[in-house]
């Protein structure tokens, strides 16, 4: 008899490539996806059900259905998303308290996977080359989605050690890229004047959007444990991965950079919290070897082709007037010596 999986942020577009991708495994009997809102596109052989993952409805659902496998995709990056800071927490923290309550309640759920973020990592000048998952952050998150991603992944290992007949993937994902994918560092390389750290080149991992879902899948589909770091081979630049783009970088000090980055992009996607500014002050690496070795999964494609996948995706080339790049570039300028007036 096949599997019944519920998977839980079905509405976003990571969710859904996860839905569908289940829904044509023949392993799989049964697809439910689960969001506090109706998905954008169809889910072909899924079922939807709306509902909020913070109410203990959802303990109904996987009673309801004898769910066995529940993968948890509802984290939310940005409080853009979630309609403010506080709600995002509330999403991210309380809602996964409340589905790994009603998991350890379930007795069919037997398997449980979640999408985490190797922002869990932090960033900082003492970092290492790259993070093995038994590494502690020499600079631990202090607030935003990293340090939601850390709290998260506190609860899934108290759930694990309650439930110990459960088993229990986290999958630390690197930034996710690709041709159609729309998430803070997508929105960050698309802007018409890309702001980066005065006197800093970051080093930066991706990881393809396809290949997120395919290493979420493998996870769901075998009954392995443990933690995973998910990401493309190698590294690039930060100022590499700018001039691929062909948008004209403005450096200014790290102190500022929120101030010019939400003064280019007020209203956008764009994260320029403090933890979005040191990673794009010193960056990170990660090392996949587990992935490999024990989850049996590599990512087809390696950082640098990811990166080139999401620049065709989105038609980025440098084609925008010189007079819109002065322009945009002056504003930034003026909004640095603004900001620095201030300080």
């Amino acid at each position: 008899m096949g599997r019944v999986v519920l998977v839980t942020g079905a509405s976003r577009h990571l969710g859904g490539l996860m839905v569908r991708a289940l829904a044509r495994d023949p392993g799989v009997a049964r697809v439910i996806g689960v969001d506090v809102v109706p998905p954008h596109r169809p889910l072909p052989g899924a079922e939807f059900i709306r509902a909020d993952i913070r109410n203990p409805v959802i303990g109904k659902v996987l009673r309801s259905a004898d769910v066995d496998t529940v993968v948890h995709m509802g984290v939310i990056a940005t409080p853009m998303q979630a309609g403010g800071r506080t709600a995002m927490k509330e999403i991210n923290v309380i809602g996964t308290m409340q589905l790994l309550a009603a998991c350890q309640k379930a007795p069919s759920v037997t398997r449980v996977i979640v999408k985490s973020s190797s922002s869990v990592y932090g960033a900082g000048p003492r970092d290492p080359a790259l993070f093995t998952e038994d590494m502690s952050p020499q600079h631990p998150p202090t607030s935003g989605w990293a340090k939601d991603s850390v709290e998260v992944e506190g609860y899934v290992r108290g759930f694990a050690r309650r439930r110990p007949d459960v088993s229990v993937a986290i999958l630390r994902l690197a930034n996710v890229i690709g041709p159609r994918v729309e998430t803070a560092m997508t929105e960050y390389f698309t802007l018409p004047v890309v702001p980066t750290v005065l006197g800093y080149d970051a080093r930066l991992q991706f990881v393809h959007e396809d290949d997120a879902i395919s290493a979420l899948h493998r996870a769901t589909s075998s009954g392995i444990s443990g933690v995973f770091n998910i990401a493309g081979e190698g590294i690039i630049a930060l100022s590499q991965a700018v001039r691929r783009t062909g948008r004209p970088s403005v450096p200014v000090p790290g102190a500022l950079l929120g101030i010019v980055g939400r003064g280019i992009a007020p209203t956008r996607l764009v994260d320029f919290s403090r933890e979005q500014v040191r990673f794009l002050t010193y960056g990170r690496g990660i090392d996949t070897s587990r992935a490999t070795r024990d989850l049996g999964f590599t990512a087809r494609r390696s950082t640098a082709v990811a990166f080139d996948e999401f620049l065709g995706g989105y038609d980025l080339s440098p084609a925008l007037a010189e007079s819109v790049i002065s322009g945009v570039t002056s504003a930034a300028r003026m909004l640095t010596t603004r900001g620095g007036s201030r300080a």
